[in-house]
């Protein structure tokens, strides 16, 4: 590897471990701003929805850590990393992106603009990160019970939303077409929480959802074991998350306490987990 990408690795790792100090989980990213680790199931002619189970690197988001030493360890697995993502949606952040894209031909911060003005809620002061394209990244932080998923152009054109399951890349990231960097200003600011009516409009409506006779099965154990797999700052997104699933297949109310348990296995206190459970009925439109 060239002298110039070696120092890039190096930077990318420092500026990767500075977010974790700040409680920011990271993974290692490639100069294409993909994850620089491939998934470990690629050549399995039947790869098993894993995310992160096998205890191997290469899971995307699901492998994102802010202990120092993973870090360290997942940087030396790909020493041709050049940047590093930042995972959404954890804590103790719940980390939500901003993307204002410049390359649809639109003007996506004036498409904000009105947003605000439409939906009456201001933008505040807060964590603004530059790309190499001239758009912007804003960095919000939403409620711990809340799951904001991923969305491109729905909010409106040349907006995109990264959520749970997304990650932003951290400035100081070098990749194919630039360096990313924050804005002046920006940098000693915290992420500040997502205005109201910004997160109305970034959460999809309720489904209602009609339950078949259903037993838990295979997919209520792959539920439970992704809970249980739930490294230290995601067990709570992890739960949610297995949560929604359980109550969009109709299953909810019988695994629930399985799900608990494995939440308490994972460090959470019961009190915790029944209480996330019970905003995942709530957002999947469960009446129970």
């Amino acid at each position: 590897m060239a002298t110039t990408d070696r120092q890039a690795t190096t930077l990318a790792l420092a500026h990767a471990l500075s977010a974790a100090e700040r409680g920011l989980a990271v993974i290692p990213l490639a100069r294409t701003k993909l994850p620089a680790l491939r998934s470990p199931h690629r050549d399995d002619p039947s790869p098993p929805p894993c995310h992160g189970e096998c205890g191997r690197f290469g899971h995307g988001v699901y492998d994102a850590s802010t202990d120092p030493h993973r870090i360290r360890e997942l940087f030396a697995a790909a020493p041709w990393a050049t940047g590093y993502g930042i995972a959404c949606g954890l804590q103790p952040h719940h980390l939500i992106g901003i993307d204002l894209d410049t390359k649809t031909g639109t003007d996506s911060s004036a498409a904000l603009r009105e947003l605000a003005l439409r939906h009456l809620f201001t933008i505040p002061a807060t964590v603004v990160v530059l790309t190499p394209s001239g758009g912007r990244h804003l960095w919000l932080t939403g409620p711990p019970d809340v799951v904001v998923p991923n969305s491109a152009g729905r909010l409106a054109p040349g907006i995109d939303i990264r959520g749970a399951g997304g990650y932003l890349v951290g400035p100081g990231s070098r990749t194919d077409h630039g360096v990313y960097s924050t804005a002046p200003g920006s940098a000693h600011l915290a992420p500040a929480p997502c205005p109201a009516p910004l997160l109305h409009l970034l959460l999809p409506p309720p489904r209602t959802h009609h339950p078949t006779p259903s037993s838990t099965g295979r997919h209520g154990q792959g539920l439970v074991h992704f809970v249980l797999a739930a490294h230290e700052g995601q067990r709570n997104t992890r739960l949610f998350w297995a949560a929604c699933r359980a109550y969009e297949n109709g299953i909810g109310p019988d695994l629930s306490n399985a799900l608990v348990d494995a939440a308490v296995r994972t460090g959470l206190t019961e009190r915790e987990a029944r209480s996330t459970i019970a905003s995942a009925a709530r957002m999947t439109g469960e009446r129970r």
